[in-house]
């Protein structure tokens, strides 16, 4: 038999997760024409507002020049019979007529500005032009695609958790993400889901993390590490775990009167010589040798042996 002695530690769960760009976006163009510049090649980084695709004028300078004199002719007409009313020679019918007349022409004046600005397909956001699809010399029409681009400030580290995880969870956590690379990386949780996935049951989790430079990429496996509770603890070996006749895992010790007892256990973490565990009395005594030959209730004769018996495992143990 060994002593063990609960203590501190920091219950944290850890999830399998990837990297993943915050958004990505197909920029389309939203009139038709001849593509007479396409500024970007993939990989570039790009502004917000920078240009991306330039179609060609065409006819819109024409058009444009049109609506704006037709504007000047209703203006002079309105400002004309509004000093026809004044002199009581203009009904204010013929005056609203007027008015409307000149609302119309502004309006399709808006629209003739409108399609000249459309003609610059630009960015929508800061973000790194993963494909092109327009190339100069090409006709297209609205709706067609321009490129596609990637906002990857901030980079996304996903990962899904069971339910019984998900309670320990909530938006605010400091979470830590470990890259095939090995590099470390703090973000925060902003999102939990509500709704499980219904093929595995699971529920998504969002951290987020700056990511200025661009230099961590969507898709990287990562290993995502979330402190989520502190908790009384003791390490003992694995093989010290057994099953109860339910089927439910934890540990077999004696009580004060040497009378055998199962206490059931939750492993909280891990590490290279032993796990942690909770569900143990502060300070318990622990069967490190025979356990499968006693059972509950049962009076013993233990012996005790020293407590790195049950970190390691090695040696041994309680003679019953």
């Amino acid at each position: 038999m060994a002593t063990v002695h609960a203590s501190e530690q920091q219950r944290t769960l850890s999830v399998r997760g990837r990297t993943q760009n915050k958004r990505s976006v197909v920029v389309q163009s939203q009139v038709s024409g001849i593509v007479v510049e396409r500024p970007v090649e993939r990989g570039d980084v790009v502004d917000e507002g920078d240009l991306l695709c330039r179609i060609s004028v065409e006819d819109r300078e024409v058009g444009y020049a049109e609506a704006k004199a037709a504007v000047e002719q209703v203006k002079i007409e309105f400002e004309g019979s509004q000093r026809l009313s004044r002199q009581g020679l203009q009904s204010e019918t013929a005056i609203a007529q007027t008015r409307a007349r000149l609302a119309a022409a502004e309006a399709i004046l808006e629209r003739k500005r409108l399609d000249q600005e459309r003609l610059f397909i630009r960015a929508p956001f800061h973000g790194v032009v993963e494909e092109r699809h327009m190339e100069v010399g090409q006709f297209v029409s609205p709706g067609s695609s321009c490129v596609t681009l990637v906002d990857l400030d901030p980079m996304l580290f996903v990962g899904n958790v069971t339910e019984n995880e998900r309670r320990f969870l909530k938006t605010g956590q400091v979470a830590q993400a470990t890259l095939s690379t090995g590099e470390v990386i703090e973000g925060e949780v902003t999102f939990v889901a509500k709704t499980a996935e219904e093929s595995t049951r699971t529920y998504r989790i969002n951290i987020e993390v700056e990511n200025e430079d661009f230099h961590i990429p969507s898709g990287l496996t990562a290993q995502i590490r979330i402190p989520v509770e502190t908790i009384q603890a003791q390490k003992i070996s694995p093989a010290l775990l057994v099953l109860d006749d339910e089927g439910q895992l934890g540990v077999r010790g004696i009580n004060a009167e040497n009378i055998v007892q199962f206490y059931p256990v939750e492993v909280v973490s891990d590490e290279a010589d032993g796990i942690w565990v909770s569900g143990l009395p502060e300070v318990a005594q622990l069967i490190v040798v025979g356990q499968q030959l006693v059972v509950s209730g049962q009076r013993v004769d233990p012996t005790h042996e020293p407590l790195d018996i049950v970190q390691t495992g090695e040696g041994k143990g309680a003679r019953l």
